[in-house]
């Protein structure tokens, strides 16, 4: 792992191994290297963006479970970074992870400066203020507040569906997908972050806290916006399914239907945890 050899003092490097290395399913990199293999070949490419993306993701993690967000004590089964170290330990080690995600694919000698530009821009978007961060705000925003569907997909898609729409453009873009490709892909990306949000939702409701590594039920605890919420479980089940058929259309037209991306969107589905 490229954070064992950084010079950096022992409890920040302890604080961002902790989390990187706390297990977890690493959807997002798997998303990206099989959106580049259903298109590509030299996956030496793929190795920075795909590490970058799981710091972003992490450091997404950390900041989201400590007190002044979620509140949580558990992910992925172990104690939240903020228990094991303290909470300003964890802000360091999410801040540390974001802004070295971008260093890696500035450096990386396999990408070219095209490569390079396309990534940085996209990867930033995606998880800044037009992304993740301004999904994460209308989250908090739509605490104790009754939401339209269209107001809750909007929150979802960019909140959990951006890093994942990064994923699979860039996986796609790096295997020289074309134009009209990406563009598919882009509306396949969008229906699976919806997706896997509707699944997470339902699995908060119904799942095994010993499964999913994370306390059942935290959802409503925090008073948080949620498909079963907003449409019960049968008409959140319901919801999901129709997601699921307008990604797989989508990534028909993407050419792209018999790659290991078709697999993985049924996984995204049916995923126990």
């Amino acid at each position: 792992m490229v954070l064992n050899k950084l010079d950096i003092p022992k409890s920040l490097k302890e604080s961002m191994l902790y989390s990187i290395e706390a297990g977890g399913k690493k959807l997002r990199p798997i998303l990206l290297i099989a959106s580049f293999d259903a298109y590509g070949k030299d996956k030496q490419k793929i190795v920075a963006p795909a590490m970058a993306l799981e710091m972003i993701h992490t450091y997404s993690l950390i900041h989201d479970d400590l007190p002044a967000m979620d509140d949580d004590d558990i992910r992925r089964g172990k104690p939240t970074n903020h228990i094991v170290f303290n909470e300003a330990t964890a802000i360091l080690a999410g801040d540390a992870l974001l802004t070295y995600s971008f260093d890696l694919l500035a450096t990386d000698p396999r990408l070219t400066d095209e490569q390079k530009i396309f990534l940085i821009s996209e990867l930033s978007k995606a998880s800044g203020p037009k992304g993740m961060v301004a999904g994460q705000m209308l989250d908090m925003e739509a605490e104790n507040k009754k939401v339209s569907l269209e107001q809750l997909e909007r929150i979802h898609a960019l909140k959990t569906g951006e890093l994942i729409r990064f994923a699979i453009k860039s996986g796609a873009y790096i295997g020289n997908a074309t134009e009209t490709q990406l563009t598919h892909l882009d509306e396949f990306a969008y229906y699976l972050g919806l997706i896997f949000q509707v699944q997470d939702d339902i699995l908060d409701v119904t799942g095994d806290q010993a499964i999913i590594g994370k306390p059942v039920g935290s959802d409503e605890d925090n008073q948080k916006s949620t498909y079963p919420k907003l449409l019960g479980y049968e008409g959140a089940v319901e919801q999901k399914e129709r997601y699921l058929q307008l990604a797989k259309k989508a990534l028909y037209n993407a050419n792209a239907d018999s790659s290991y991306l078709m697999k993985l969107t049924d996984y995204f589905s049916a995923r126990d945890h």
